[in-house]
């Protein structure tokens, strides 16, 4: 049979055989020698075989070999030029019943090349060439018999033309069948194709995102502490020294969290190195925020308890994006984080009096666009604008569903 293998498009693993190998050709392949001599041996065997039952026709002859291999050698080409094939096969086979050989598996070449026509797309091709060889052979059995071989031969019996009308629309089903399962087997490939490339885009904005807020943070951070190290440079060098041992530590802490973003992309299956940062880490954020000159008093609602990971993972991210904002942006130097914990959600607010400076504290960036991405993976939402004293206020409500809860 001719096995052309196909490479798993999701995955790119190793090739899987495809359905229905021997319908099935890779462009550029070569001829389906295989199938083709096998069939023509099938011909010619049982052509032989059905020739000693049918003593009122020729008997097999060099020409009528010749026909059949003629007929047989076509389905070489039936995938690269199927229309051709099926009418050329049809034509052949015409001319075998009219030269007055014996009936047989002939009609077995006939069979596979409608069958390749079709699967092909090219149905109508195939419905036509079967349907003029139905014509034909009625013409020859039961009107112009007398004029061709054998001698002496009388009219064909109606009755025989049911099997053979059958024999024919049994092969355009069966063709059909195949041609609606093969395009169902490559829309399902198409489709999980494009989950696995889904999947790829969604883990790739999830690292984007992750790098965004390790680095905005962090960066802010070594900003804010190399102005005041350059300032106070030459007149107050201990200040200065204590800015560049801040820098030190927020970039070798970014090192850390950049490392264990990228651990994801290792292979699957192996554990991460270190586990995902959650509220457990707020006082470090506060730290960094007050060596950036910020502080920020942070202050619990309802009672703390565990949280599943994500909903660990998106607060934490919020909070720091959020403070992060704050040394950018605003000209406070004080800021508050309120932790909600409630019977099913998680209420996050940060606020800082303001006002903003620099860049837009209305916060139209990736910020705030990725701290909205996060919420709304979970389910939840986020708030994010001025107050009417000045300040500006970020307020997240992430939902923990009661099964997640330990």
């Amino acid at each position: 049979m001719d096995a052309h293998p196909t490479r798993n498009p999701g995955r790119g693993g190793p090739p899987w055989p495809r359905p229905w190998r021997w319908a099935a050709h890779e462009p550029g392949a070569g001829p389906p020698w295989r199938s083709t001599l096998l069939v023509t041996v099938f011909v010619l065997v049982g052509t032989g075989f059905a020739a000693r039952n049918q003593p009122d026709r020729l008997a097999l002859d060099a020409l009528g070999r010749a026909l059949l291999l003629l007929c047989c050698a076509q389905l070489l080409l039936r995938h690269r030029r199927p229309v051709p094939v099926v009418f050329g096969v049809s034509a052949v086979t015409l001319a075998y019943l009219a030269a007055g050989y014996a009936y047989g598996p002939v009609f077995a070449a006939v069979a596979v090349a409608c069958f390749a026509a079709v699967v092909h797309g090219h149905r109508r091709a195939a419905w036509w060439a079967l349907g003029l060889l139905w014509a034909g052979h009625l013409l020859l059995a039961h009107w112009l018999y007398r004029r061709l071989p054998p001698a002496g031969d009388g009219p064909a019996p109606w009755g025989q033309e049911l099997p053979v009308a059958a024999f024919a629309v049994a092969i355009l089903a069966a063709s059909e069948l195949v041609r609606v399962r093969r395009e169902q087997w490559a829309k399902e490939r198409a489709e999980r194709a494009a989950a696995e490339r889904r999947r790829a885009d969604e883990e790739r904005l999830r690292i984007a995102r992750e790098l965004h807020d390790v680095l905005a943070h962090s960066l802010s951070v070594i900003n804010v502490q190399a102005g005041v190290g350059l300032a106070l440079l030459d007149a107050d060098p201990a200040q200065a020294r204590t800015a560049l041992t801040t820098i030190k530590a927020a970039s070798k802490e970014a090192l850390g969290e950049v490392r264990q973003v990228l651990d994801t992309l290792r292979a699957p299956g192996d554990a991460p190195r270190a586990p995902a940062p959650g509220l457990d880490r707020l006082p470090e954020l506060v730290e960094q925020a007050a060596a950036a000159g910020l502080t920020v008093r942070t202050r619990v609602e309802g009672r703390p308890r565990s949280l599943p990971p994500g909903t660990e993972l998106a607060a934490f991210r919020i909070v720091q994006e959020a403070l992060t904002n704050v040394v950018r942006h605003s000209g406070s130097r004080t800021a508050e984080v309120v932790l909600g914990y409630g019977p099913d959600s998680l209420a996050l607010r940060v606020d800082d009096a303001g006002p903003a400076t620099g860049g837009d504290a209305g916060g139209s960036g990736n910020g705030l666009a990725g701290m909205r991405e996060r919420a709304a993976a979970l389910g939840g939402t986020i708030e994010a604008g001025t107050r009417p004293d000045g300040g500006f206020r970020v307020r997240a409500t992430l939902p923990v569903r009661p099964q997640e809860s330990p």
